[in-house]
């Protein structure tokens, strides 16, 4: 019985989870849709403010580098302070200037899928694959190296239609969690609706209709057993 009764428990335990993680995965899908919004249809304001946090960070950066050089070695005092304003100074500049935060933003994507496409090329033509996956990999490499290209030569504007497209992407996400944490939700609730109605099991009792007919047969075979017995008796006194 013990078994059946960890069992039940870890059932109930999973329940309770199901009733909860529905709720967070909603609020999760919510917080990605609304913000996929913000980036689909304000890509510019998303950019300043992707920008202003860049520069807030830097010159965050740069306080915890001046404080380390004070509480340091000696010879790292120097490195450190000076790492510690360049950052600062950087990070006012990108403050002062957002336009090159979001061309920073630009520069290194851009870089990036320079860099991954040059890399799947030259692992291409080093040979040890077969003729499907170089091709795959041949228009993988050019693709991006083109994208990389044309995001590296026009950094703002490409960084806008990024946004654009990551906002598209985000909303898509958003909804599809919404709609998997309802579904996940209607099945909590038809769980609890069938237990309500059939009652809690307890390990070991039978439904209703089985306990009913055990019952019926019982009260049969007592009055069975009482009939025999009253023949016998009417028997030995003949």
């Amino acid at each position: 019985m013990e078994p059946e009764l960890s069992d039940d428990a870890g059932h109930g335990d999973f329940a309770r989870a199901l009733r909860l993680g529905w709720g967070a995965s909603f609020g999760l899908g919510l917080i990605t849709l609304i913000l996929g919004v913000i980036l689909a249809f304000r890509p510019t304001q998303s950019l300043v403010a992707i920008a202003v946090l860049l520069g807030v960070v830097m010159i965050i950066s740069g306080i915890y580098h001046i404080a380390r050089a004070l509480d340091g070695r000696e010879h790292e005092r120097v490195w450190r302070g000076i790492a510690g304003v360049l950052f600062i100074l950087a990070g006012l500049v990108l403050l002062r200037h957002l336009h090159l935060s979001v061309a920073l933003i630009g520069l290194f994507i851009g870089f990036t899928w320079i860099i991954q496409g040059v890399s799947a090329l030259m692992e291409t033509f080093a040979g040890g694959r077969g003729r499907e996956e170089r091709g795959w990999s041949v228009f993988f490499g050019i693709i991006s190296l083109i994208a990389g290209i044309v995001v590296v030569s026009a950094p703002i504007t490409t960084v806008g239609v990024l946004t654009v497209f990551l906002g598209a992407w985000f909303i898509v996400l958003g909804a599809l969690e919404m709609i998997g944490s309802i579904v996940t939700r209607r099945a909590v609730k038809r769980q609890a609706a069938e237990e309500s109605v059939d009652g809690p099991r307890i390990p070991g009792q039978r439904t209703g209709a089985s306990s009913g007919q055990d019952v019926i047969r019982q009260e049969t075979a007592s009055q069975g057993t009482a009939d025999d017995s009253r023949s016998a008796s009417r028997n030995v006194q003949g």
